[in-house]
Order: C-alpha cells, then sequence, then structure tokens
C-alpha cells in the first residue's frame, strides 16, 4: 500500500474530448500450437489531459495492448484514433512523426536504458533521431529535463548503474520528455521499485501531467496505485475489457465479479478493517485457448450456465460507468 499521506487523485475529471479513441480492436499471434488471443474486441476512450489505468493480472494483455496504442506491435483489427488520426493506416514514416506526440515509460528502468551510455546521451536519444537543435541546444534540453524530473544537470555525464532505481526510473521519465509528447504510456513504472519511491515517482507524474497537460495510459497490477493516481480505470482480463469507469465509484463499487476479486486482495491500511475475501480459484486461462462466451467465467464464483455463450454486451452500471456481465 501507498503511504498514507498521499492525497488521492479527484474522483472524476471534466468532460474533455478523447486524445485517443479505439474501436474493436484486437491483436493476435499465429503460433504453431495455435492463436494467441492477446487483446481482443477492446473499445476504450482516453480522455485528452487525464490519466487512465489500465489493471489486471499478468498475462491479461495490458501491455500488449499499450504497446499497439503506439504501434510498436500492429494491431491485427481495430482503429486506433490519436487526435483525430487513425493511426492503423499510417506508413512507417508517417508513424517516426507521429512519434514525437506519443512515447512510453518502460516496467524496468534498468533494462531500458543502455548501460554504455551517459545519461545525457540517453536523454538526448529523441531529440538526435528527429534531427531536434544543435548539440548546444539538445544539451541545454536535457539539463532542463533532468531538474524537471528532481535530480541534478550535474548528473548528466554519469553513466545508468551509478544511479538508484528510483533516479534510473527518472531518467527514463526524462528521455520520454523530451519530444514533448501529448500522450504516454507509463508500462508498469512503479512496479519494480521500492513502496516509498513508488510514492515519490507517483508524484512527480501527476505534477507533470498538470504542468504539461499530458494524457496518460498507465498500465498496472497494483489497484491501491491505480486508485491513488488515475481519473478512470479500465479492469483486463485475458484480452478483454471487462469494466471502466470513473476510478473513486470503481474502487468504492466495483460491480464486475472480477474488479471485486482484485480489490478484495489489496491490503487494508487499517488493521480493524474488514473487507469480505472474494479469491479467484485457478489461474488465468492460456490466451491459446480462450474459454467460449464470458472470459472470465472458468473462475467467477457467480457464473451462469448463459456466461458460455457469448462475451457479455456492457451494461451501465452507473455514469460513464460500464461492465461486461450478464449477473450484476
Amino acid at each position: 500500500m501507498l503511504e498514507t499521506t498521499l492525497a488521492p487523485a479527484e474522483a472524476t475529471i471534466p468532460a474533455a474530448e478523447p486524445l485517443l479513441s479505439i474501436r474493436h480492436l484486437s491483436k493476435r499471434y499465429a503460433t504453431p500450437g495455435g492463436i494467441i488471443h492477446a487483446v481482443e474486441d477492446v473499445s476504450l476512450d482516453i480522455p485528452r489531459g487525464s490519466i487512465t489505468g489500465l489493471v489486471g493480472e499478468s498475462g491479461s494483455g495490458k501491455t500488449t495492448l499499450g504497446r499497439t496504442l503506439l504501434r510498436l506491435v500492429q494491431p491485427s483489427a481495430g482503429s486506433i484514433r490519436f487526435g483525430g488520426t487513425e493511426l492503423t493506416g499510417l506508413s512507417e514514416r508517417e508513424m517516426t512523426a507521429m512519434r514525437r506526440r506519443m512515447q512510453i515509460i518502460f516496467q524496468d528502468p534498468v533494462a531500458s536504458l543502455n548501460p554504455r551510455l551517459k545519461v545525457e546521451t540517453i536523454i538526448a536519444e529523441g531529440l538526435r533521431a528527429h534531427r531536434i537543435g544543435s548539440r548546444r541546444e539538445r544539451r541545454d534540453r536535457v539539463a532542463a529535463l533532468i531538474e524537471e524530473v528532481g535530480l541534478s544537470p550535474d548528473q548528466m555525464r554519469r553513466f545508468p548503474h551509478e544511479f538508484s532505481g528510483g533516479q534510473r526510473q527518472r531518467i527514463g521519465i526524462a528521455r520520454a520528455l523530451a519530444l514533448e509528447p501529448e500522450f504516454i504510456v507509463a508500462d508498469e513504472s512503479v512496479s519494480a521499485l521500492d513502496v516509498s519511491i513508488q510514492a515519490q515517482i507517483l508524484n512527480l507524474l501527476l505534477d507533470l501531467r498538470e504542468r504539461r497537460n499530458l494524457t496518460m495510459l498507465f498500465i498496472a497490477h497494483d489497484l491501491s496505485v491505480v486508485d491513488y493516481l488515475c481519473d478512470r480505470i479500465a479492469v483486463m482480463y485475458l484480452g478483454r475489457v471487462v469494466e471502466i469507469g470513473p476510478a473513486r465509484p470503481l474502487v468504492r463499487q466495483p460491480a464486475h465479479p472480477y474488479t471485486r476479486a482484485l480489490l478484495s486482495a489489496v491490503p487494508q491500511p487499517d488493521p480493524a478493517a474488514t473487507r469480505q475475501r472474494e479469491v479467484l480459484e485457478g489461474s488465468i486461462p492460456s490466451p491459446l485457448d480462450p474459454p467460449s462466451g464470458c472470459v472470465f467465467r472458468t473462475r467467477c464464483p457467480r457464473a451462469l450456465p448463459a456466461c458460455a455463450d457469448a462475451f457479455p454486451p456492457p451494461a451501465a452500471v452507473g455514469p460513464e460507468r460500464i461492465a461486461h456481465c450478464i449477473n450484476l
């Protein structure tokens, strides 16, 4: 759990046009063993200036979805519209130009930084690739970014191994900011950090969102982290989004059985507090052979025979909230 001194994000945000809209997005991989259904028929809007959380167990397809949105992974079907531009039809050259507006913060702050390069070179990679500024201008830009993420410009000449895990993640954030993006995918960007360092990085992301009007997709498996940071939450299971809505109502009154099970596993900061546990039996099925109908039915404590017939259509469960379940 995060420290109780942190103040949670607002429950809702003002209505805003979506910066990114995806419709019926799927990503499937052909393997010798069959077709892997990594992402299946996902529709989602990410409002401009918001932080949308994407949460679920390992193997649910979160990282694949995030990378497909940036077209680091090519979609098998569906639409991705960014700022009114359809991304799925763009050429590689057109996508290269578009990626100035879309960046990613990786999960592992060690593996994502080249150990042979100094921090100044790492952060300036995108600036050089897009031929932005002179060498002096790039150096000045890197110095400003280093300060913005809470490090000192005199650390620019150091190598990644000379920094702590939290400092390395700040370097990764500075690299993502270098091209002045509008949209960032943060892929499990605090999961490898100690709890106290997690809080610092989350507060940094909130501060950057406010100062830069950034839009983010924050991928995580920890609902307590997502609840703190995000305006909206999408819950994903075996390639499908099963519930989505404003963060605070979704966390306080989860509708989908899977969301309730995830929340029941979150530790309570108050030892006297009680919460009914909903323990999930078994493990997430293989995406090579997903269950028919509702993909969660094989582990759902409330499953009905009809759940095997078809994946449930979205049902309204509150303002701006939907859940895919026939037994709400």
